[in-house]
């Protein structure tokens, strides 16, 4: 009964993340994409929508943080490593890039594919390429950690 209402209640969650991902214009490869303009047709309404869900995320991690289980008596698994390694730099530099290119980042591509985006088609696809062939690539790297 407990994995059922955990279920749903993560199903709610994820709706409401998309509708806001949808009311914000996260899901918007232009509007992004206008973000990141600065020198051009710079839109800078999105930073209150980072802001707001930085804001969310502190809050969640402080609360999460002087818990042992989540609402639903899981155990949380918080992430303790905080290393600044080669490959996450080099991560972020991949993922930034395709942000820029795409206008699209993994949630928000999500949601765009759901409205029939075909650009976020080729998207996933391509990200989900990426994500095998970096797997194969660290695959002994993951089995060492």
């Amino acid at each position: 009964m407990k994995k059922h209402v955990s279920l749903v209640s993560q199903y709610f969650i994820g709706v409401l993340f998309g509708l806001g991902l949808l009311i914000s214009g996260m899901s918007n490869p232009q509007k992004i994409l206008n973000f990141l303009d600065i020198s051009g047709n710079w839109d800078p309404s999105l930073i209150f929508v980072m802001g707001g869900a930085v804001m969310v995320g502190l809050a969640g991690f402080y609360l999460a943080a002087k818990k042992t289980e989540s609402f639903f008596g899981n155990a949380l698994q918080i992430p303790t490593k905080r290393d600044i390694t080669k490959p996450l730099v080099i991560g972020g530099l991949i993922f930034g890039a395709g942000w820029g290119i795409a206008g699209f980042c993994p949630g928000p591509v999500i949601v765009a594919l759901g409205s029939g985006h075909i650009k976020a088609l080729v998207f996933v696809l391509a990200m989900l390429i990426g994500m095998g062939v970096c797997n194969r690539l660290f695959a002994d790297h993951k089995k060492t950690t």
